[in-house]
Order: C-alpha cells, then structure tokens, then sequence
C-alpha cells in the first residue's frame, strides 16, 4: 500500500468504483421506472429485474499487494446492500459475485507474471478446496442464476464463486 500512489487510487476509483457505480445508477433507473419517462408519450414503465455486480474476493477478505482491490471492491459490496434496500421494492434485485481463480486470459495472464503460468496454476490449485480453476462457464451460470427469476427471493447477496478458497464465513 505504502507504493501505491494517489494517481492510482484515483484512477481505481473513478474507473472501478465510480464507474461500476454510474452504471448501476442507469440500469436500476431502467428497471425500476424511475427514469425520466418517454419525451413522446410521458410514460414511464419499470419492468423489475436483477443486476450483478463481478467484484473480487476482497470483499471478504484482504488480499496481499492488492490494496487498490482490498479498499474498493468493499465499499462496492455496500453499494449493492444500500441498492438492494433501495431498489427492492420496485421488484429489482442487486448482488454480488465474489471470483476466485476462474480461467480466464486475464488470470493466466497474472499467473505468467510469476514465472511458469503452469506451476503458478498448480501453486494456486493448492490453495482451493477443489483443487482447481473455475471455469468460465461455471462462472456463468452462477451469474445466470442470479439473474433469473429462479432467485427472484435473492438481494444483497454476495456469493462466492471459489471452489471454497474465500475462509470466511
């Protein structure tokens, strides 16, 4: 943390936090009828609905060298709980998913940065109850799940998607 400069938290949070933020303020406007309605017939309709926030396993507990993640992606976990008691009653849901090692480019990316991306893989397998990566597509319908009707009594969640590694309750 003692590195991270001010520039950068900056540009975290106006990207990151804000920016995750702004977009929320438009799709909830959308879907619980609070927008400005239309310029033509005046008619505003909500249609209900459910958003997801991807944030990290930071929400939960701090992660070495990644300070930026350990103080944003919190405050982005109590944006979602103030906009699911906001928004719940026009019937919009808000949570949040917490990845783990999922297998994306971006996850292979970070593991290149530690030397052999195999052996980081197989280093950080260790640590996960499964012994594995998640897969893109388990991620998916986690997400799916969500946001479908079928957790239509589900808000201000955050829910893991890490094969067990989050340690906290």
């Amino acid at each position: 943390m003692a590195t991270t400069t001010d520039e950068a938290w900056r540009w975290a949070f106006e990207s990151v936090f804000l920016g995750a933020v702004r977009l929320a303020r438009v799709l909830a406007a959308d879907l619980s009828g609070q927008r400005q309605g239309d310029p033509v017939t005046g008619s505003v309709t909500g249609t209900g609905g459910s958003l997801v926030f991807v944030l990290a396993s930071s929400v939960r507990v701090p992660l070495a060298e990644l300070a930026i993640s350990n103080g944003l992606f919190p405050g982005l976990a109590g944006v979602v709980k103030t906009l699911a008691g906001e928004l719940g009653p026009a019937g919009v849901r808000i949570n949040g998913l917490l990845p783990v090692r999922i297998a994306t480019d971006r996850v292979r990316e970070l593991d290149a940065l530690r030397g052999d991306p195999d052996e980081e893989r197989a280093r950080q397998s260790s640590h996960i109850p499964l012994r594995r990566y998640g897969e893109p597509e388990e991620f998916g319908r986690a997400a799916a799940f969500l946001l479908s009707p079928a957790a239509s009594f589900i808000t201000g969640a955050m829910i893991p998607v890490d094969g067990g590694a989050i340690p906290s309750i």
